[in-house]
């Protein structure tokens, strides 16, 4: 919607909609950048204490997708006036758990009636403008890390219909409340110009965000789909349990995917599933994939290698 509307000229302006960038940067004089993205959604599980967990970890994501640190949030939530005062403090609370575990300030909010809940925060964060992320720096010979296993949407499918086995439940909910920071704060910590691109992977799915990658890169990404990590029910679950998002992803990216080889197109729908508090897709310089890999594991974050970065084709993807 936004492409319709004119432009800022502003210079101060380092990083709006037009690259399909995570967050927002605008540049200060004093050489410091504000991080700014917001983010909510309806609820995918029935505690609500793990869905505002969940909303705040994925509001926050965005920050830390740039290179940034999330400073302050806003709470945003819409709900029916017959919901009860006590699930909508929970979904609060559970919100306000994680933002105190990330070091980041709760500030304030705003609340509406709406005929379904809806919530989420917007996110205000810092950068350094020379060491920031954005998803279109991949160059020739990265390789590419994916932080987090997928198939949330699919699972939290079967959860609304109950068809989800208690540990795959478990699983995502566990992912989807752990926050990025450890992530992102392990690829900070690597030599300046390590990382050249990051995104983290949320509602247009794995395809759709490392197509954004690939055309704001002007490359092509290779991605070995049996090394793309996947949620262990997710197989299990996928062909009963794709969420219409998934779908409308796979719709609108497909014409700019080739297939090398004859793959389980099972596991390529969950390519495409769109998921919530995803995890980091970077684009990494080989010399410091292993340093890389080393950091995030003492993070306790399990990171796996998933493709390269290649010279540009007419494809943005090519999957393995």
């Amino acid at each position: 919607m936004l492409g319709v509307l004119p432009v800022s000229s502003d210079a101060r302006v380092l990083v709006d909609w037009r690259t399909a960038d995570d967050a927002g940067v605008y540049r200060f004089e004093n050489g410091r950048a504000l991080v700014q993205t917001v983010d909510f959604f309806t609820p995918i599980v029935d505690d609500p204490i793990a869905y505002g967990r969940i909303a705040a970890a994925n509001a926050l994501s965005d920050v830390y997708a740039m290179g940034g640190r999330p400073l302050t949030a806003l709470a945003i939530a819409g709900f029916p006036k017959e919901l009860e005062r006590e699930r909508l403090i929970d979904i609060f609370k559970g919100g306000l758990e994680t933002l105190q575990s990330a070091g980041v300030a709760l500030l304030g909010g705003h609340t509406v009636q709406d005929p379904e809940i809806k919530f989420g925060y917007a996110v205000t964060g810092e950068v350094d403008p020379k060491r920031m992320w954005t998803n279109g720096g991949a160059q020739v010979g990265d390789r590419l890390l994916l932080t987090k296993p997928l198939g949330t949407g699919i699972i939290a499918t079967a959860i609304k219909f109950d068809r989800a086995p208690v540990s795959a439940a478990a699983a995502a909910i566990a992912s989807m409340t752990t926050v990025n920071r450890g992530a992102a704060e392990a690829l900070r910590a690597l030599p300046d110009g390590s990382v050249h691109a990051c995104t983290d992977i949320t509602g247009f799915g794995l395809i759709g965000h490392a197509t954004e990658m690939a055309r704001a890169s002007r490359r092509t990404l290779d991605i070995d789909v049996r090394s793309v990590p996947l949620f262990e029910a997710a197989l299990d679950l996928v062909e009963e349990n794709t969420p219409g998002g998934g779908r409308t992803n796979q719709k609108h990216f497909e014409s700019g995917v080739v297939i090398d080889s004859d793959l389980d197109p099972l596991r390529i729908q969950v390519l495409y599933d769109p998921q919530t508090s995803g995890g980091l897709l970077v684009a990494i310089s080989e010399d410091a994939v292993a340093g890389a890999i080393r950091a995030l594991r003492s993070a306790g974050v399990r990171a796996h290698l998933i493709g390269t970065v290649m010279i540009e084709r007419p494809e943005a993807i090519r999957l393995h």
